[in-house]
């Protein structure tokens, strides 16, 4: 396949590994084999040290197409935006050097995008596998992934989870410069980027089929580095609210006195937010006070609520099922999600 040397592929797909010698072919095959073929591999091997360099030079010497980019060990930031640096596509498709993309994924994507000009991210439906089989929070995980497919869904859910699977994404490219690629502020720096498109502004979706297969194993970076722990989680979430829904606000409300709400308190308040008051269902919490705030019961809050003048309420309860039952109650209340509320748990 000769290309000419200045030609703009439509489709940069970025891989950054670090040994990943085992599942490097597979991954490879899978992308190079897609229905559309205008495209370049830019594969940053961060240093590693077993005999991913070789399988990327022999790629490359068979295909043009995948461009290897060799560096010191920099890590899960600094490997995807050396490789963000030398991707020419109009659209940057994130890859993982251990997953595998269906043979239509990039072709469906770039579809999505001529269809949709307003958006900025555009995803898939994902399906995980593992030799050992998928545990259940992944295969829960999953579910909730699937089930957010327009922006709306993503919106509502986005300081719950991260609601895109980074190896899924594809961006354009003029606008994931514009924002800064990947940062190290100490948490999952996937998560980071979505809420910055967020904050911004942008529009995202899903092409409603599965077109990426996700690999699950204990090797993976979101088992092992401390920045993907429900802590810098909560951190990452607590800091986009604070720039975000919690701007201009007089009053906080926090529904959920458990480990979950109080933990997310303790990093708002950190970030300089002021919480007036915890609710709670609890009846030996009701009355008492948490971080410097009452508990109140579900049957005060709306005259808590009047007291202000724009206040807001953070819906951070983790258990499962509580969520629909406390959207039930808050929008009986008259309460809108995404301009009155949050679910952030």
């Amino acid at each position: 396949m000769h290309i000419p040397k200045n030609h703009q592929p439509r489709v940069s797909v970025l891989m950054p590994l670090y040994n990943a010698e085992n599942t490097l072919d597979e991954s490879l095959d899978s992308v190079l084999s897609q229905s559309l073929q205008d495209i370049e591999v830019v594969a940053v091997d961060d240093g590693s040290q077993d005999g991913s360099a070789i399988i990327l030079r022999d790629w490359m010497q068979r295909d043009p197409r995948v461009r290897p980019v060799f560096a010191e060990h920099a890590g899960i930031v600094e490997a995807p935006n050396k490789g963000l640096h030398m991707c020419r596509g109009e659209f940057i498709a994130r890859m993982d050097a251990d997953d595998r993309m269906h043979r239509y994924r990039l072709q469906r994507q770039v579809e999505y995008f001529e269809s949709n000009p307003f958006l900025s991210v555009v995803s898939c439906l994902v399906e995980t596998f593992a030799e050992d089989g998928v545990g259940e929070g992944m295969r829960i995980y999953q579910d909730w992934l699937n089930a957010l497919v327009t922006h709306a869904d993503i919106a509502r859910e986005i300081f719950i989870e991260s609601p895109i699977a980074n190896p899924t994404a594809m961006m354009r490219r003029s606008e994931l410069v514009a924002l800064g690629g990947y940062q190290e502020r100490g948490w999952p720096e996937d998560y980071d980027l979505w809420l910055r498109y967020h904050l911004a502004g942008k529009l995202f979706a899903k092409v409603p089929e599965v077109l990426f297969y996700w690999r699950e194993h204990a090797q993976r970076a979101t088992h092992t580095q401390s920045r993907y722990s429900v802590e810098s989680f909560l951190r990452a979430k607590a800091h986009f609210l604070i720039d975000g829904p919690l701007q201009g606000r007089d009053g906080l409300l926090v529904w959920g006195a458990g480990k979950t709400g109080r933990r997310l308190v303790k990093h708002l308040q950190r970030g300089g937010a002021v919480l007036d008051a915890f609710i709670d269902i609890t009846p030996k919490k009701i009355g008492g006070t948490l971080r410097g705030a009452p508990v109140i019961g579900p049957e005060e809050v709306v005259e808590w609520w009047r007291r202000f003048s724009r206040p807001v309420l953070l819906a951070a309860v983790a258990s499962r099922g509580a969520r629909a039952l406390i959207r039930a109650q808050l929008e009986d209340w008259g309460l809108e999600e995404g301009v009155d509320y949050w679910c952030a748990a």
